[in-house]
């Protein structure tokens, strides 16, 4: 099988190649982001690897149809970025990494939540100008606040067990709960703690603290933070999302941060992020205001959605995908398709 890898960076040919030679697989690195206007260039190969921010629309699975592409492997959890609607009228079948490493991004959001708490960011940059004063750097202890976490499947729930030794009220929100907690059964209360319980969105929102996302976007949680729910939220809470970047909408979340809503924001992810994240900027004149407000407000840190990013993680990625592959080659075992 010959696949062509899209929006590849250096550290994908380390994972990936060594066990692509394994199993007798030949990769084709692009750097080019996977598009309408890029899917030609998969011609001649068997499959398509593509990451978070390439675009697998109706067009671009025309085009790979018409070049005989047996399959899109979907290098990522999130396949918001795949019309799966045309991909099944195709017969394309689409293949995901469900999960990879849950604890990398549980680990990093809980980094985020401390480091806006904290000001570590700001005591980092003072120090290195040997400023060391502490004024305007105080936080506030976590023991005995309320969290909220939207969102409880893997990676929601490696942030719970995470989060368990906080001493915090626990809020959870998602459409399908975990049946242990709900039952209050004794080894799910044993494993994400006694002061946990589902609540509806409203109550998340005005009771919270602290809140982290840990959802994937879909046409229900698209824009779930916008300003009527930063409307409800108490004044000085604190916001983390190292899931996808349009769960929330920006501009609402700027004038939130405008009306000092927010006692610090978290950001892994941002959702205009296509074409910035994962690339070196720093010698271009950034045109999205959006990206430049954010960037101007002291409560803020935003990275380049590298939460999933550890040694297992990478691993993990590169173990499924090549698994993927090979159910891909032989038609059989497709146990990573994506349904929906």
């Amino acid at each position: 099988m010959k696949i062509a890898f899209f929006d590849t960076k250096p550290y994908d040919k380390i994972w990936f190649e060594p066990m692509a030679k394994q199993e007798g697989f030949e990769i084709v690195f692009f750097e080019e982001k996977f598009n309408a206007n890029t899917a030609v260039m998969s011609k001649g190969c068997d499959a398509v690897c593509i990451f978070v921010n390439d675009k697998a629309d109706d067009k671009a699975l025309e085009i790979i149809k018409e070049l005989g592409i047996k399959g899109v492997l979907l290098r990522c959890a999130g396949f918001n970025n795949v019309d799966i609607k045309t991909a099944k009228k195709l017969d394309i079948p689409v293949l995901r990494v469900p999960s990879y490493s849950p604890r990398a991004v549980a680990e990093y959001a809980l980094g985020l939540l401390l480091a806006v708490n904290r000001k570590i960011h700001r005591a980092y940059v003072r120090t290195r100008d040997f400023n060391y004063s502490i004024n305007g750097l105080m936080g506030t202890d976590l023991s005995g606040k309320t969290i909220g976490i939207i969102g409880t499947g893997k990676i929601g729930q490696a942030f719970m067990s995470l989060i368990k030794g906080f001493d915090m009220e626990v809020l959870l929100y998602d459409p399908y709960p975990i049946k242990g907690i709900v039952d209050g059964d004794k080894d799910a209360l044993i494993q994400f703690g006694t002061n946990v319980k589902y609540v509806d969105l409203d109550t998340l929102f005005c009771k919270a603290d602290a809140i982290s996302m840990h959802c994937p976007l879909t046409k229900d949680t698209y824009h779930i933070i916008n300003r009527e729910s930063i409307n409800k939220m108490k004044k000085g809470v604190l916001l983390v999302n190292t899931s996808r970047g349009a769960l929330i909408d920006t501009s609402d979340l700027i004038e939130g941060l405008r009306n000092d809503i927010f006692g610090g924001i978290g950001l892994d992810v941002y959702e205009e992020e296509d074409g910035v994240f994962f690339e070196d900027m720093s010698n271009v004149n950034i045109k999205d205001m959006d990206l430049l407000s954010l960037t101007s407000f002291r409560n803020v840190i935003l990275t380049s959605h590298q939460a999933f990013f550890t040694k297992e993680a990478m691993s993990e990625i590169a173990k499924i995908t090549i698994e993927n592959a090979k159910s891909l080659e032989t038609g059989s075992n497709l146990k990573n398709l994506v349904l929906e």
